[in-house]
Parts: structure tokens; sequence; C-alpha cells
């Protein structure tokens, strides 16, 4: 059953160590992408997200522009990473893995989704929504992500490890009724 993204009521986020003292939060604003979620099974379920770069947030607007230059995410000749998951694992009912293909800078790694299914609810407008939240951690330099500053008092600016944060809202496309169709 095909869903597509709620982008009003989802978020990608990411958080980082700054100088090894702190932890800088920021997001992606504009993302995109298809849901296969299958109900009765959800091992048979897939996605496939793709993430404007240029789209990147962390309300501080000359290091946004910094991690979208040459040094980090090379938005102008890489515009989007993306995910494209390779299976499913079931855990229990309310917990699976979603495994699949991070691409970041048109480097490709295998990444982890640690997924929350949140439930579904029906809108007071008729649509049916489904909720999902997701975890993982990366090193950002198995993107090639290597820009970095040595600090006066030791260690580095940027920390290597990303933690990704993700809350997913899903809308279910309506099915035509095949029933009612008409024959020409």
């Amino acid at each position: 059953m095909s869903w597509k993204i709620d982008n009003a009521h989802s978020l990608v986020e990411f958080s980082v160590r700054h100088m090894m003292i702190s932890t800088v939060r920021g997001r992606f604003e504009r993302f995109s992408g298809t849901v296969e979620f299958n109900e009765n099974d959800p091992t048979a379920s897939s996605v496939d997200v793709q993430i404007e770069a240029a789209s990147i947030n962390t309300n501080e607007s000359q290091r946004d522009n910094h991690l979208r230059s040459a040094d980090f995410f090379d938005a102008e000749k890489f515009p989007y990473l993306s995910f494209k998951s390779t299976r499913v694992e079931k855990i229990d009912e309310n917990n699976g893995r979603i495994y699949g293909d991070l691409t970041i800078r048109d480097i490709s790694h295998p990444v982890v989704l640690e997924t929350e299914y949140n439930g579904q609810a029906k809108s007071p407008w008729g649509s049916t929504s489904a909720g999902f939240t997701a975890n993982t951690k990366i090193n950002r330099k198995d993107w090639n992500l290597v820009w970095n500053q040595a600090l006066e008092t030791g260690g580095m600016l940027v920390g290597d490890e990303i933690k990704i944060h993700i809350e997913l809202e899903i809308v279910k496309v309506p099915q035509e009724d095949t029933a009612t169709a008409s024959v020409a």
C-alpha cells in the first residue's frame, strides 16, 4: 500500500558535538519520497527518501552556508542525500529495524534505523495516517565529510559521530475503487 510523507508533520534532524563540549542540532527542511507500508506484514515494507542538501537549517546562517559548501555536503554538486531501504525487520508489535543504504555526496553505506511504530489515526477529513520514530548514528567521515579544525585546548571543532532522528507521519494514498471504475 502506497503512503505519502506528510512533510508538515515530519522531520529529519541531526545532532553533533561542537568543540567537544556542547551539542549542535539541525534539520533538513525539504525532503520527499515514497513509503510502501504493508500493515499486515511490515517486513514487506519499503522506504525511498530524498533530502535536499541545501535545505539544511541549524539556525545559524553562516554555519548553514559552510555546511552547504564543498567542505561538507557540497550541495551544488550533490543536491540530494538519499535513503533507500533494503529490508525491514520486525522486533515486536511496535519496534523494528529498517536496513538501507544512506547516500551522501554519491557515497553509499549501509545504515540501520531503529524504528518505533507509533500507530495509526483517522483525521477529521477522512484520511488515514501512520506515525514512526527512527534513530541511528553514523560516522560522518564514512561519507567523506572530513573537514575539521583543531582546538587550542585539544580535540576538534566538529565531532565525528552524527546522531540522526526522524519523526515520520505518512498518509495512506487512496486506492481507486476498481469495482466502480467505468470501462470505455
